[in-house]
């Protein structure tokens, strides 16, 4: 039996006492659902992406381009998924995504995240962008990583990345790709940009050196406070050079997030960084951009050897998490879904997304006859 595949039986079990899961175990699905429950403003933020869809579109149709080939006899009935990347052990190769703003789903936003996540030993890479200060979600997280969104000044950035080494963040992953934000149609039709309403921008508004910056609290002028976190979180695309600032900064690993090219893969590398995560922020940044899964496998050749490479963007089933692994991934990052679970069930909501993510790829891997993720290579899968 898989360490994750209990979460099966425990549902048809349920099933005896006329019980079924909150909502669907079908992560396909779960969008649709979302839809009927959440409020508009917040759900075209969550589901929406760059103008016409066209990258979301293509981050899902280059999961289907490959196809698992499994074999058999293969004594997989005992299987693990224990995995350890850039020092952080961890139960599967998958992490929670830096989403942000998460409170305009459920009121304990990040803080449930955390916690559910702390329950199944998953770890989380927890967004500059949270509706709640980075040291009060450590204290209800178990393993986490902290995502920077780069500040146009360097104070701000020291400042939060000395914030967060403090509160025990492990790994420091660097968003590339949203220096600005793209033209999203979901959001701009209904005029709703959640920062504007001073919603995830705790860890700006509890920073010494941002709030060395205001004349006045931000309880005192908020507008001016939310002007302030804009001009010093967007607007600004940074350049390689700027990169040992940041090394200078952290002491533990770094990742750039965002990577879409193998030249800038081994651009990274050169720089000495260590990792890199292979992403189009979810079709959220550039309309007709190339299915990020669909570069996987030239970047990890490139760089794989070198550094951790790891993969976001389109993650639905354990079947992709397989993918992902196969084309060159060491881990992958899990997004929205776990978004529709919080806004759902709260904190139970993400539990039961991730224990069914994880159930699914414990039995998926088992039945491609893999016993662990370390079996699992390029002969698992082929070009449709």
């Amino acid at each position: 039996m898989g360490q994750h595949s209990g979460y099966q039986n425990e549902i048809y079990l349920q099933g005896l006492a006329e019980k079924t899961p909150p909502f669907t175990t079908d992560a396909t699905r779960l969008e649709a659902v979302a839809a009927e429950a959440f409020a508009p403003g917040p759900f075209g933020y969550v589901a929406g992406g760059a103008g016409s869809g066209a990258t979301m579109r293509a981050n899902r149709d280059a999961f289907d381009r490959w196809r698992i080939v499994p074999r058999m006899l293969a004594d997989a009935t005992e299987r693990t998924l224990d995995t350890t990347v850039l020092g952080t052990a961890m139960p599967a190769p998958v992490l929670l995504a830096p989403i942000g703003v998460q409170s305009i789903v459920h009121p304990d936003g990040e803080l449930a995240t955390a916690r559910a996540a702390k329950a199944l030993g998953v770890p989380i890479v927890l967004s500059t962008a949270s509706s709640y200060a980075l040291e009060e979600v450590a204290e209800a997280a178990g393993p986490r990583w902290f995502q920077l969104y780069w500040p146009n000044e360097p104070e701000v950035c020291a400042s939060l990345l000395q914030r967060a080494k403090r509160a025990g963040y492990e790994v420091l992953v660097v968003t590339l790709d949203t220096w600005t934000l793209a033209w999203r149609p979901q959001d701009l039709d209904q005029a709703y940009l959640p920062f504007l309403r001073a919603t995830g921008v705790a860890n700006a508004f509890t920073d010494p050196a941002f709030l060395a910056g205001l004349a006045k609290s931000p309880a005192d002028d908020q507008a001016m406070a939310v002007l302030r976190w804009v001009s010093l979180f967007t607007g600004q695309d940074k350049s390689w050079d700027r990169l040992p600032f940041l090394r200078e900064h952290w002491d533990g690993p770094i990742v750039l997030k965002g990577i879409q090219h193998p030249d800038d893969a081994r651009r990274a590398a050169d720089a000495g960084m260590d990792g890199i995560v292979v992403s189009n922020h979810g079709g959220r940044q550039v309309d007709g951009a190339v299915g990020a899964l669909e570069m996987l496998p030239e970047i990890a050749s490139a760089v794989g050897s070198r550094m951790s490479v790891l993969f976001d963007s389109g993650v639905r089933t354990g079947a992709d998490v397989l993918k992902a692994l196969a084309l060159g991934a060491d881990a992958v990052l899990l997004g929205r879904p776990y978004v529709y679970g919080l806004g759902l069930g709260g904190e139970d909501g993400v539990r039961h997304v991730l224990r069914g993510l994880l159930a699914d790829l414990d039995l998926t891997l088992g039945l491609c006859g893999r016993r662990s993720v370390s079996e699992v290579d390029s002969s698992l899968v082929r070009s449709a």
